[in-house]
């Protein structure tokens, strides 16, 4: 591992940081993240190689992190946004169009809505799931759909409709595709089922480990973040427990004890039990298309980040996944993060040395957010003076 200071002929060493933040929802992407850590870090280190490596796990930036790591091509599709208003999103395609990469947030994602029209109440993976079906019915066999950062809480059905179930209420009527739409589902139907997803593999990159229903279930976990209250947190963790009530009645899957099921509100679960699909660590996926561990070899520190850390980053979250790796090569990883959470500090089990808010002063939301990619550059710099400073002792 090489240290700042002087080399054997006199002349200083050379130091290698690897930046792997994911974004900071709603402010900054990965890559304009990454960008602002680096310009931080070569205020202070002349002699230095920076390697950037913007990182995702399974939520915004998924799609650009695999694209760029596989060479993927975007394709744009006219599909609805979580409140059913006509968007246009693109996913990705590599393998020569054998393999699609999708992120949930494109079409049903949190950063798509207004604060004041957040309510999983109504919003649909619908959306979704016509990326999903566009992909299959241009020919891929492979499809990645990444679960982050959605802004619903419809347990999959949206996307299941767009792919050709139909759910069917006690009075006979088929049911709204959305949150509201889970409480008298009372029978599956799947006669319609896109008959081309029996020839599709399907990988959903979880950014959580959470279970579909209970006290550390998608409702009770994430449902706040996407405006419901404390009443709808406990009736969508109820119609949850009947939706998977139902499948399990008439598709024979238990959507109940799948670790990630209750990622992107329950679309983990749903994938599962409506497109056969197996369910990975996205940020694990990221890992190895980047290739990150074959980049590790003479890395003297890493700066990961997030748009909050806390007890949540543990589940599966960008930073997490880059310490454990680090740990395992000795190799010394610092998070910046535009806010520390409940037992922030946890993250060190998973080999983050350090972790360090951005902010440098008490600031509203809407002032950190207008002022992230100045922050994230002045705390990379001052973090890297202290390191070189520390080496120097």
């Amino acid at each position: 591992m090489t240290r700042p200071g002087k080399g054997p002929a006199g002349e200083e060493s050379t130091m290698k940081i690897i930046v792997a933040p994911d974004s900071f929802k709603g402010s900054l992407s990965a890559k304009e993240t990454a960008e602002a850590m680096q310009r931080g870090i070569l205020q202070v280190v002349k002699n230095g190689e920076v390697v950037l490596m913007p990182m995702a796990d399974g939520g915004e930036g998924f799609v650009d992190a695999m694209a760029a790591a596989l060479n993927g091509q975007l394709t744009e599709v006219d599909t609805f946004d979580p409140l059913g208003r006509p968007i246009t999103a693109a996913y990705a395609l590599v393998d020569d169009g054998q393999t699609a990469i999708i992120e949930t947030a494109a079409a049903s994602g949190l950063t798509l809505l207004k604060r004041d029209e957040r309510n999983p109440l109504k919003a649909s993976t619908y959306g979704t799931g016509l990326l999903v079906r566009h992909a299959i019915e241009r020919g891929c066999k492979t499809i990645y759909i990444g679960l982050g950062g959605s802004a619903t809480n419809d347990g999959g059905i949206g996307l299941a409709q767009a792919l050709g179930y139909r759910f069917i209420g006690e009075s006979g009527h088929e049911l709204d595709i959305n949150g509201r739409g889970l409480e008298k589902i009372a029978h599956i139907d799947a006669s319609n089922r896109l008959g081309a997803l029996d020839d599709v593999q399907v990988i959903a990159a979880c950014d959580v480990d959470t279970r579909l229903c209970g006290e550390q279930g998608a409702s009770a976990v994430f449902g706040p973040q996407k405006g419901a209250t404390p009443e709808m947190v406990q009736f969508l963790d109820g119609v949850l427990r009947s939706l998977a009530d139902a499948v399990k009645s008439h598709l024979g899957f238990d959507m109940l004890t799948l670790a990630g099921g209750g990622a992107a509100g329950g679309l983990g679960a749903g994938l599962a039990a409506f497109c056969g699909a197996t369910l990975q660590n996205g940020i694990d996926l990221v890992l190895r298309a980047c290739r990150f561990e074959e980049k590790l070899p003479g890395t003297d520190l890493i700066l990961t980040g997030e748009g909050n850390t806390d007890e949540q980053t543990l589940m599966g979250k960008v930073p997490v996944g880059i310490g454990k790796r680090a740990k395992q090569a000795h190799v010394p990883v610092v998070c910046l993060s535009g806010g520390l959470g409940k037992r922030y500090e946890r993250v060190k089990e998973a080999g983050i040395s350090a972790v360090f808010s951005i902010m440098p002063r008490p600031a509203s939301l809407d002032e950190a957010m207008e002022n992230a990619a100045e922050w994230i550059e002045e705390a990379s710099r001052e973090i890297i003076s202290l390191w070189l400073a520390a080496q120097k002792r």
